[in-house]
């Protein structure tokens, strides 16, 4: 997998997504998404939030990246 998948901007999330990437960020925080399987997390995304599979993907990828880091 290469490291551009989840290496995206602002513009891109916003764009595919209506939010920002911090405001990704927050709601993950608050469901816990750190405890969580991260496909629980992709059906929670597109689930709640409507969004599509793969920026569902991204976002969770993106997020827990940054938790380990």
């Amino acid at each position: 997998m290469k490291k551009e998948y989840w290496d995206v901007s602002d513009e891109q999330v916003i764009e595919k997504t209506g939010k920002r990437i911090d405001e990704w960020i927050k709601i993950l925080d608050v469901f816990n998404a750190a405890g969580k399987k991260s496909n629980d997390v992709v059906a929670h995304l597109q689930q709640e939030y409507n969004v599509p599979r793969y920026w569902a993907r991204t976002l969770t990828t993106h997020y827990l990246k940054q938790k380990e880091a």
